[in-house]
């Protein structure tokens, strides 16, 4: 079953991962779920959060910004941190 649902995590939208993160932090913060289903939940989050900042990642690896001229033209991109 732990197989199936990292298959499932590592195939998430960011979105999508996001959201289920969200919903098991606020399950968690309840306080209505036992010791065994907190371990549960907090092993999913885990896996949640890291899809979500392996995502995050690759976008700013992605991201370029607009290099401009001495008179505020653009002239061409380059990444975000160079």
């Amino acid at each position: 079953m732990a197989g199936k649902q990292q298959d499932e995590t590592a195939n998430l939208p960011f979105e999508e991962a996001l959201k289920r993160l969200e919903e098991i932090v606020s399950r968690l913060e309840s306080g209505q779920v036992g010791l065994d289903e907190s371990i549960k939940l907090y092993e999913s989050g885990e896996k949640l959060k890291a899809r979500c900042e392996a995502l995050l990642k690759d976008a700013e690896a992605r991201i370029e910004k607009i290099r401009l001229s001495a008179e505020g033209k653009p002239v061409g991109v380059e990444k975000l941190d160079e």
